[in-house]
């Protein structure tokens, strides 16, 4: 995502007190794009779930960021950062994020806060990780190998650390932590790791993380209740949630609307505005189920075009036609009252556009996604074709410069889903949106 620091030319009309992002596909789908642009408009801007398994990169006045854990609001000077108790955080990496703050000149002092419920990631859990995604073979699952699933194990087993441990830092308590939780792990894994060398990191760690050690729970609320306007970030998608997703090949977080309850304290009734990012195609890293997938020219060119590569990883991202059964699924489980849909021009050029309306399983049309990938990965998925168009869609910065047959697109999943593609991403800069208003 590329940014100007020119000022933000977008807002939302009667800004909601509460507005959440949520990307609405497999993630990658540039949901950091317009979390920067809006932030400027919030007081807060807040993480609720995941850990460096996420990762987005903003290029301001031509310098590149890349976050994994700091929210995007970072970048804004009035803006509070909050990672919540849904988080999983690997210190090392968020003060590797810090640094790179720190070299180019970001000031963020005061406004980054780390919930003292979130769990800390040690390299024990990134060991785990990749001896269990080897293990399965073939069956290989496409995980980050960040330490991620087993942190929210170990979590759920309540042998977790969180990161409260750093506001009265003793060392002997976090050694007792340790030895507590790997006399579990080493009963199944061959771990080479010396807690004591742990426990010395982590006391230096101790001087920089403590002044961002907060209970965010409270404090959320309680900007909430002096009318502060909070901005709740998403990572991943709904089709990698944990409960929703395609199962297992899915994250370990809940990353629908449900989570930002979870992860950050926040009471649902006080949510106004939830918004999916949606992708003018589809894309998902790692192995499961993909009925839209291209394997062809075609997929090959929107990678190419589209850059889809991992910012965490690297990784080639599978690429296909735009889902609107996974869509109408995601808004089922969200309840969207706007989509910003992204990366439109990456379509330009294209004779035909396909767009799938309905899955079929021995003829019968499915309601919604099926739990049981095998039964996913039979279906036939039934398409409608749109005319395509050649011109160049950057310039474009209002709904009516677009190219009719682009403007077709729009329409369609406007009306498929029953809900407004507000924003249109027709570009990389933050110049390159075009924003339809809210009515």
């Amino acid at each position: 995502v590329s940014t100007q620091s020119t000022g933000v030319f977008l807002s939302v009309s009667m800004t909601p007190q509460v507005l959440v992002i949520l990307g609405a596909q497999w993630g990658d789908e540039g949901k950091g794009k317009l979390v920067d642009l809006l932030s400027s408009e919030y007081d807060i801007c807040g993480r609720f779930n995941g850990g460096a398994n996420a990762g987005h990169t903003i290029v301001v006045d031509s310098v590149k960021y890349a976050f994994h854990l700091v929210p995007c609001g970072i970048l804004h000077q009035n803006t509070m950062n909050v990672i919540g108790n849904g988080c999983v955080v690997h210190i090392p990496t968020l003060l590797n994020e810090l640094d790179q703050l720190d070299k180019k000149g970001l000031d963020y002092t005061g406004r980054l806060l780390l919930s003292d419920r979130a769990h800390l990631v040690f390299e024990y859990h990134l060991d785990i990780d990749g001896k269990r995604e080897e293990g399965r073979g073939s069956e290989k699952i496409g995980t980050t190998r960040r330490g991620i699933g087993p942190t929210y194990s170990d979590k759920m087993n309540r042998i977790g650390i969180r990161a409260g441990i750093f506001r009265n830092f003793d060392p002997a308590k976090l050694q007792r932590e340790l030895e507590k939780a790997l006399s579990t792990h080493k009963k199944t894994w061959d771990l080479n790791f010396d807690v004591a060398t742990e426990v010395q990191r982590y006391t230096e760690y101790a001087k920089r993380v403590q002044p961002f050690i907060q209970d965010t729970i409270s404090y959320i609320n309680k900007n909430l209740k002096e009318g502060k306007k909070i901005l709740i970030e998403g990572a991943n998608a709904a089709m990698l949630d944990i409960d929703f997703g395609t199962y297992p090949y899915v994250t370990s977080s809940s990353t629908t609307i449900g989570g930002c309850s979870t992860g950050l304290g926040i009471p649902p009734s006080k949510i106004n505005c939830t918004v999916g990012i949606v992708k003018a195609y589809t894309t998902r890293v790692g192995a499961g189920p993909f009925p839209t997938e291209l394997l062809d020219e075609t997929g090959e060119r929107l990678r190419k075009i589209g850059h889809e590569f991992g910012t965490t990883t690297g990784r080639p991202r599978r690429c296909g036609w735009l889902d609107l059964v996974v869509l109408k699924y995601s808004h089922m489980l969200n309840d969207f009252n706007y989509l910003n849909l992204t990366k439109l021009d990456v379509l330009s050029g294209l004779t035909d556009l396909k767009i799938a309306v309905s899955y079929k399983l021995h003829g019968q049309t499915l309601e919604s996604i099926p739990s049981d990938l095998e039964e996913l990965g039979q279906v036939d998925v039934e398409y409608v074709t749109l005319s395509g168009w050649t011109e160049d869609l950057s310039s474009c910065r209002t709904f009516q410069s677009l190219p009719a047959a682009a403007q077709q697109y729009v329409l369609f999943i406007d009306n498929f889903l029953g809900v407004k593609c507000r924003w249109i991403g027709v570009g990389a800069g933050r110049e390159d949106m075009i924003d339809r208003g809210a009515q």
